[in-house]
């Protein structure tokens, strides 16, 4: 767990706007609802929720899984993200004990 890469990736408002989606994916991507969520959401919905470019999402979400905050899924030609809530628990620990 890099924190350098990890406050890197939080300092952007849209990649903190993903992580605020993805943490409650039924409530912010209800149109892959029919589908579930088992994968995480697809990276048409989130580009799509965001109205940014795909390239600019997708270099979003890999800074973010370099970063450890999120895990990819590749499900056929589609990727699925979702957060990585056991390094999010490591971040909150990291805080409470040296900042």
């Amino acid at each position: 767990m890099d924190q350098v890469e990890i406050f890197k990736a939080l300092s952007n408002k849209t990649r903190l706007q993903i992580l605020l989606w993805l943490k409650d994916p039924q409530l912010n991507f209800p149109e892959q609802a029919e589908k579930g969520f088992d994968a995480g959401v697809c990276v048409g919905q989130i580009q799509a929720k965001a109205g940014l470019t795909q390239s600019t999402v997708s270099e979003y979400l890999a800074t973010l899984q370099r970063a450890g905050l999120v895990k990819a899924t590749r499900v056929g030609q589609w990727t699925y993200y979702q957060r990585n809530e056991e390094n999010f628990a490591l971040l909150s620990q990291l805080i409470q004990s040296k900042i």
